[in-house]
Order: structure tokens, then sequence, then C-alpha cells
């Protein structure tokens, strides 16, 4: 393994880079090709390739009973699913999100004519303030979307009860968090539902997916209408609905996974410690660390860059690019400078302070064992370095 030891030891200063092959933030996690070459043989068998098909049936009874939730609405893909969540629950007029979130939050809101209201977050956590919240409600509010961020849960306490002190629906993007909890409780159970991601970079994937989630009968019922352009049976379409579904070869994918999904999130954490380790004790550099009393996803390695350290987060980017360590600047520079909000709401940066001070400080480090120590080297030479 290379060694970081003075500047010149630098690839961006023309020494050698760590890795020859780039190291990715999030690569696909395929656990057993045996396993899933098997579904796929099933797939195969049947000639049923989508259309409520017997893989994703059963892919949502497993994911239900894993997460203790009555009902898993299984789609194509994140963010289809939060699109028919939202229609669902006759969200309208106004619905508050953060900014600091991958900005499908917000577009599958705008998508149908709904307006993304944003409030700021709690900087300790990455994670919608309620007070922020609070501040933004208005008399066209009809929900609060919460994003589990990083595979943290929201203020799921604050938000509901906000929720039912006005009359709010309350729904969470739960994209980051398959396999965290809440106060004990795995997440997808809580508001009146709550939307995952099942894309290649998750920790579980289905190559290409969602779900959402909910004990809800009647909301559950909605979805599954909606999914399937609204047919309840043949040749009878009884609501407005689009096509949402999830298709056999992607639920294959899931159902190997799934089998595997202690291992996953158990290497998570290892290479979250190793991180931990590495970076110890560098002034102005701070890893993003989850309550131990809950589990976490363990997929994001989320590090802030502090004023205090003498390089900033995009030096820091830029220097660990050479060494072929893609970090990334996840949600640069936050969904309310994005178009079209940018120009929908030219003055939300007034009201998002700590938004708009964490925004150019975060930076995502691959989840990967092997590029933990290049990058603990290459921030403590560059903090030794510019000390003298």
């Amino acid at each position: 393994m290379k060694e970081i030891r003075t500047l010149d030891d630098l690839a961006i200063h023309g020494a050698p880079p760590a890795f020859d092959q780039p190291v990715h933030v999030g690569r696909p996690n395929i656990v057993s090709r045996d396993a899933f070459l098997a579904h796929v043989g099933k797939v195969l068998d049947n000639q049923w390739l989508t259309n409520n098909g017997p893989l994703v049936c059963e892919l949502e009874r497993r994911i239900a009973d894993h997460l203790g939730v009555k009902h898993c609405v299984a789609m194509c893909n994140g963010t289809i699913a939060l699109e028919i969540a939202i229609r669902a629950l006759g969200l309208a007029g106004e619905v508050i999100v953060p900014s600091w979130t991958f900005v499908a939050t917000a577009h599958a809101l705008h998508w149908q004519g709904i307006t993304p209201v944003f409030a700021d977050i709690d900087p300790a956590t990455h994670n919608l303030d309620p007070d922020a919240v609070r501040r933004m409600i208005t008399p066209r509010t009809t929900g609060i979307i919460g994003v589990h961020l990083w595979g943290r849960a929201a203020p799921i306490d604050e938000l509901q009860a906000l929720a039912e002190e006005h009359g709010l629906k309350l729904m969470f993007d739960a994209a980051h968090a398959f396999g965290s909890s809440y106060k004990g409780q795995s997440i997808g159970r809580f508001g009146a539902c709550e939307v995952f991601s099942f894309h290649a970079t998750k920790s579980f994937n289905t190559m290409e997916g969602g779900a959402a989630t909910t004990n809800d009968d009647e909301l559950a019922d909605a979805m599954r209408l909606m999914r399937n352009f609204g047919f309840k049976g043949y040749d009878n379409v009884i609501h407005p609905g689009t096509n949402g579904k999830m298709i056999e070869v992607c639920a294959a994918m899931g159902l190997a996974n799934l089998q595997a999904i202690d291992g996953i999130f158990a290497a998570g954490q290892r290479n979250h410690t190793i991180y931990k380790q590495e970076l110890a004790g560098l002034p102005g550099i701070t890893l993003l660390d989850y309550d131990p009393t809950d589990r976490n996803s363990h997929h994001y390695v989320v590090l802030e860059v502090g004023e205090d350290f003498p390089a900033n987060r995009d030096d820091i980017i830029l220097a660990l690019h050479a060494e072929g360590i893609l970090a990334r600047k996840y949600f640069w520079p936050g969904c309310h400078m994005m178009q079209p909000y940018r120009d929908l709401f030219p003055h939300a940066g007034l009201v998002l302070p700590n938004t708009t001070a964490l925004a150019p400080r975060v930076v995502i480090l691959p989840n990967s064992a092997d590029a933990a120590p290049t990058t603990g080297q290459l921030l403590r030479t560059v903090a030794g370095a510019r000390k003298r």
C-alpha cells in the first residue's frame, strides 16, 4: 500500500496514485451470483417477467416481515415510489422538506405541481430541525416529508407531533435507511408511509428499484393500484395511475441480497470503524457518527471539514481523486440552489443558515476499508505540512 509521508508523495503533485482502479463511493453489492442466477432461472422457467410476478410478491412479503410492517409495495425505483406515495396520500399545495437531501425528494413534489418548502437542518445530525419545520408551516401546508439522512432516523416523534398538531400528513424518505432503526424499531413503519430506494449503489439493492411501506391498508391498496395504471383485475381501471412496477429480474437480485443483508451491514460498520481509527485526532476533521443504541445502514461515510483544517473541502476532494479515491460532495449545494428551485425561491438561503454553512464542508468517502488508510495519511500529511 502506498505510504504518504510528505506532500511530494501526493498524486496531485505528480507521484503515482494509490489506486490503479478508481475507488467509488458506492459499488453494487452482489453477494451471491449462484443465488441470483437460481432466481433468474425461475423467472425464465415461469416466463413471467413483470406485472406483479411471483418473485416480486415474495420480495414484498420478505421485506415486510424483515421490517415488521404490514405492507411493502415494490416499485421500479425510489423516485417513482415517492411520487406514487405523495399522490396516494393526497398531498397538495405546500409540503415541507429539507433542502439537504437528494434532489429527488423535492422533484417528486414539484413534478406533481406541489411546492416543496425547504426547512433547515440540525447541524449535528444533518436531519430536519423540527423548530425550523414549525416556522415554515402556512395555511397551504398539507404535509411534511422527513428524510432519514445517511441512514440516521429523522426526529420522528417531534415531526409526528407537529403533523398531528397542525393536521398535516407525515411521510418519510427512507432511501438511505433500509436496515436502520429508531428506538429499537425498524425504519419502514413510521409516519403514513416510508419510501426506500433499492438503487444499485445502495447497501441493499435490487439493481434498480424501490418500495413504499405502510401499516395503512387503504393507502397500500391505493399505491398498488397506482403503480399499475389503476387496474383492478382485467380491463377494469378504477384509479388514475402510472407504470411503477418492479420487474422480476430486479426482485431476483433483491431476494439474493436479502439473504446476506446482515453481512452487508456488518461490513459497512467495520469500514466506518476503520475510518474512525484512521482519522482520529485530526483537528478540523469530523467523521459523522451515529447513535450506538440504534442500527444504522452504514452505507455512507460522511466527513465534515472545519475551518481549522488547513485545506478546504474542494482541495481535499481533488487530492483524493488524484489518488483514485472518488470522494463526492453530496448534496452540494443543497436543493434550494438547484434548478428550478434556485429561480423559484431565490431567497430560500436566508432561512437555511445551517444548510448553507454545512454544504461546502461535507465529503462523502468510499465505503471501503482499502481507502481509509490512504485518506487518513493524506489528511495528516496535508495538516502537518500546512502547520510548518
